[in-house]
């Protein structure tokens, strides 16, 4: 992507637990990072590293940099929400995990959901009357929660950026760091 270091001094998260979809955190990080923001892992306590999924087994791990009960979303400009299945049907428990997903929403700053991740939006009540996408089998889910679902690349509408899976990682993370870039 080669983007220029227009992130510089910009903080990201990146929302996730065991069971992320690899590419949809470690790719939007990377360019995320390349664009000069500083991407910082968050987990629910206790985990140190965090494993992701790929094509259908286990992936590597990936550092967690910040423990959920210390993230706060004013110490942050955006927040990413990766998908695969496990990642947020797991964070959906986390009342933790979801009130910093609403605390994102109630600040304007973006939060970009990719594939499954949409799915916490509707538990932190961000989907009601916006424009999305999202991985297909979550169309219904996210129509019940009063959200207008659109098969596109990425669907932006104000501050929330989403994508439907793994190929629209470049299409989503521009649309992310042009969101951040302002």
């Amino acid at each position: 992507m080669n983007e220029p270091k227009r992130l510089q001094g910009r903080a990201v998260a990146i929302l996730a637990t065991d069971g992320f979809e690899y590419s949809e955190l470690t790719e939007p990080r990377r360019l995320l990072e390349e664009a000069g923001a500083a991407a910082r892992v968050i987990a629910p306590d206790g985990a140190d590293a965090i494993r992701g999924w790929k094509g259908g087994d286990w992936a590597d791990e990936v550092k967690v940099d910040l423990p959920l009960s210390q993230a706060r979303a004013a110490d942050f400009d955006a927040l990413v929400l990766p998908g695969g299945v496990l990642n947020p049907d797991k964070l959906r428990l986390k009342p933790e995990a979801i009130e910093l997903v609403r605390r994102f929403g109630a600040s304007g700053k973006p939060i970009a959901a990719i594939c499954h991740g949409p799915w916490t939006l509707i538990d932190a009540g961000l989907a009601k009357g916006r424009h999305v996408t999202s991985w297909p089998s979550l169309r219904r889910d996210l129509e019940n929660a009063g959200a207008q679902w659109e098969d596109g690349e990425v669907v932006r509408d104000g501050p929330l950026i989403t994508s439907r899976r793994p190929g629209d990682i470049p299409a989503f993370t521009r649309a992310l760091i042009e969101a951040l870039a302002g």
